[in-house]
């Protein structure tokens, strides 16, 4: 158990120096299990808070250099007090310059229209049924399953939580959100943002 471990785990997940020297203790220093570990107790914090009201927060901006291209993001919390400190901005600004990178549609699964969900299902469905004709071994089952992954991977490239955190791929954004909600102890929500584009 090194200094530089524990430092890499507290910058991958965020987790306290007693949390991670705990989970290093009960994975016996396995790296990748303690991360798993630190995840999902982090991810457990987060939904135990994800009903509390996050009224407070603050609006982002990020402007590309050249001044072409920026992104606005209103991120919520419970508290002012924690809106103020240093790790909320923080957490806002690697958000907004994350939206400007990676242009997402929507926030969350939730807000994604069904109409278009079932109109990607249908594309991806006709597209699977041709290979189905084309491979008889395809059964309905396969097929199914083909159409959910394809729904998951438009879900990843369109939902801002869902996405590959832009300055690390390893996570994602709800996963750099429940980290954040483990170090501060609030609820935070992203509530809307806006991606502009010079002459768009």
């Amino acid at each position: 158990m090194t200094k530089d471990l524990i430092k890499e785990l507290r910058d991958l997940t965020g987790a306290g120096i007693l949390e991670i020297k705990n989970a290093l203790a009960e994975v016996n220093n396995d790296k990748e299990k303690a991360i798993e570990l630190l995840r999902k107790k982090g991810a457990l914090k987060a939904n135990k808070k994800a009903d509390r009201v996050a009224k407070e927060g603050i609006v982002e901006a990020y402007i590309h250099p050249g001044s072409q291209l920026g992104a606005l993001v209103e991120v919520n919390c419970e508290t002012d007090f924690v809106a103020r400190t240093h790790d909320f901005k923080t957490l806002a600004k690697e958000l907004a310059l994350h939206i400007a990178a990676v242009n997402p549609l929507y926030v969350s699964i939730a807000d994604v229209p069904e109409e278009d969900v079932e109109k990607e299902k249908e594309i991806y469905k006709e597209s699977a049924s041709a290979k189905a004709s084309a491979d008889k071994q395809l059964t309905d089952e396969v097929l199914n399953k083909i159409v959910e992954g394809k729904i998951a991977k438009y879900f990843e490239e369109s939902c801002l939580l869902e996405q590959p955190f832009v300055k690390n791929p390893h996570i994602k954004v709800k996963d750099l959100i429940a980290q954040a909600v483990a170090k501060m102890g609030e609820n935070v929500v992203v509530k809307r943002f806006a991606r502009f584009v010079l002459g768009n």
